[in-house]
């Protein structure tokens, strides 16, 4: 027994629970052949249903829910939503197994869209309960095991549908097992006693310290805040003097320190909720007042805009330039290969030696031109293999890109920070996304064909990588202009970095 209370104390146990629930809920095999599910004899829609009347509820309930679930995942300490994100998982594969009309899928579509939205869960779980120093390890095993997850989906999915092993209806029981062994594992996962903005743990010891790195002007840098403004555990360092200042002589002890701490700390949790929006509200102000931020998070949410919408309406294009009736599809393997190279791609970026914060507004715009091209081949090129080839291209180029400036952002952020600013980024793509979806997809606006929405799509992708290799071009020659006016800042990667006031 004690061998089993050191395991579950160890930080190996949740990280271990985390990277099943995360394997198990992607390995999803009829995924890269939903649509011809979809509109098979097994269901008996149209390409139009699915394409103009389904699909587009995703992005809605997407963006919906996207805020409120953030919110709630903090307040609640993740485990709670990522046990929901499972069970409405369940219920989106039931639907896809069981239902056939329009509503019902579009049903199924707003469960999705819950599922996607509670991902923030998944990914910030991890930080609530292991220790700083474990956040790097624990980070790649719970993202690379996602990744695995669907690669191997994507393979077994190949492998069933070539072999006929499986029909398309026992592929979906097969993935309601596997999503109930992830339901199992986020059953088991222990539950967090703190979060990053409405339960953070802190004690004496923590508080002490960090007056002493707010002194000396060396704290962490993981932690790094601005010194101007009041944090929430400052406020709650003075509430907590102002308690024992009013019941002096009645808590003594060590003991029982702790214990009015942890009664503070749960009322914190759930009668603070103003002032948690008012400091993300200033935070939000404080991360995007670098211009150098505002570049590089503008690209990501214009960018990932763009990159949703091609994945999700790609099988339409690629059951549009060949049926699925008269060829034998290989949408699991190209889905694999663009996650194995886009993993490849992503990883040796990380051995590069390139400084971004001058080169890489030129890069964005260059590659994400390099995307717009191969969008445009998929489009124009009515050839099978020339669409599988660009989807892997641009998929890769996203996938290098999306790792750079996920880097530049998080280079000098908190945990805390990183997270708002991440949600925002998130929050502003499928704002234009929902914008996109409603005017060019939907049958209530123009309800186009697939031809014309990828068009657009590669259109998007052009304008994107004008702008921004124009905005590359100008930061280059004003970092030269630098460098002459004054040399010995030749080597200083701030004189690129620009705020605003």
């Amino acid at each position: 027994m004690e061998a089993v209370r050191r395991w579950r104390a160890d930080w190996r146990y949740p990280t271990t629970l985390l990277c099943m629930y995360g394997f198990f809920s992607t390995v999803k095999p009829l995924e890269p052949f939903l649509i011809p599910y979809l509109t098979g004899p097994d269901k008996n829609l149209t390409t139009e249903q699915v394409n103009n009347q389904i699909f587009p509820v995703w992005t809605y309930s997407y963006l919906c829910m996207l805020v409120p679930v953030f919110l709630l995942t903090d307040w609640l300490r993740y485990k709670p939503v990522v046990v929901f994100q499972c069970v409405t998982l369940f219920i989106t594969s039931a639907m896809i197994l069981w239902t056939k009309s329009v509503a019902a899928m579009q049903a199924m579509q707003f469960f999705y869209g819950v599922v996607t939205a509670s991902e923030v869960a998944y990914f910030s779980y991890i930080y609530s309960v292991v220790d700083l120093k474990r956040y790097r390890k624990a980070t790649s095993y719970s993202r690379s095991v996602q990744l695995l997850g669907y690669t191997v989906g994507s393979v077994l999915g190949q492998l069933l549908v070539s072999f006929n092993l499986m029909s398309y209806n026992n592929i979906m029981v097969f993935t309601l097992v596997l999503t109930a062994i992830a339901l199992l594992a986020s059953c088991l996962l222990p539950m967090p006693q703190q979060s990053m903005f409405f339960h953070r743990r802190h004690t004496t010891g923590q508080t002490e310290g960090t007056k002493r790195q707010q002194v000396s002007g060396t704290g962490d840098a993981t932690e790094h805040t601005s010194g101007s403004k009041v944090s929430l555990e400052d406020m709650r360092d003075e509430k907590i003097d102002n308690i024992s200042e009013t019941e002096e002589g009645a808590v003594k002890g060590l003991d029982e320190k702790r214990t009015k701490s942890e009664d503070f700390e749960e009322l914190v949790g759930t009668g603070s909720c103003s002032q948690v929006l008012l400091q993300l509200w200033r935070d939000f102000r404080q991360c995007y007042s670098s211009r150098q931020l505002l570049y590089w998070s503008v690209w990501w949410a214009m960018a990932t805009c763009g990159y949703n919408q091609t994945a999700n309406y790609v099988q339409v294009l690629w059951e549009h330039v060949e049926p699925s009736q008269n060829f034998t599809i290989y949408n699991g393997g190209v889905e694999a290969v663009s996650n194995l190279l886009g993993a490849a791609t992503s990883y040796g970026i990380g051995f590069t030696e390139v400084r971004w914060e001058q080169w890489g507004e030129l890069a964005l715009g260059g590659f994400s031109g390099l995307g717009a091209a191969a969008l445009f081949l998929m489009t124009f090129i009515g050839n099978i293999w020339v669409c599988y080839t660009g989807y892997v291209i641009f998929k890769c180029l996203y996938m290098l890109l999306i790792t750079i400036a996920m880097y530049q952002i998080a280079a000098d952020l908190s945990m805390e920070r990183y997270a708002l600013v991440f949600g925002a980024n998130n929050f502003g793509a499928l704002a234009l996304q929902t914008i996109i979806t409603s005017v060019v997809v939907d049958s209530g606006g123009l309800g186009l064909g697939i031809i014309p929405q990828f068009t657009i799509y590669a259109s998007y992708f052009s304008v994107i990588a004008v702008v921004f290799s124009l905005r590359g071009l100008f930061t280059i020659w004003r970092a030269q202009k630098q460098q002459r006016v004054h040399p010995s800042s030749k080597n200083d990667p701030q004189d690129c970095k620009e705020h605003i006031f």
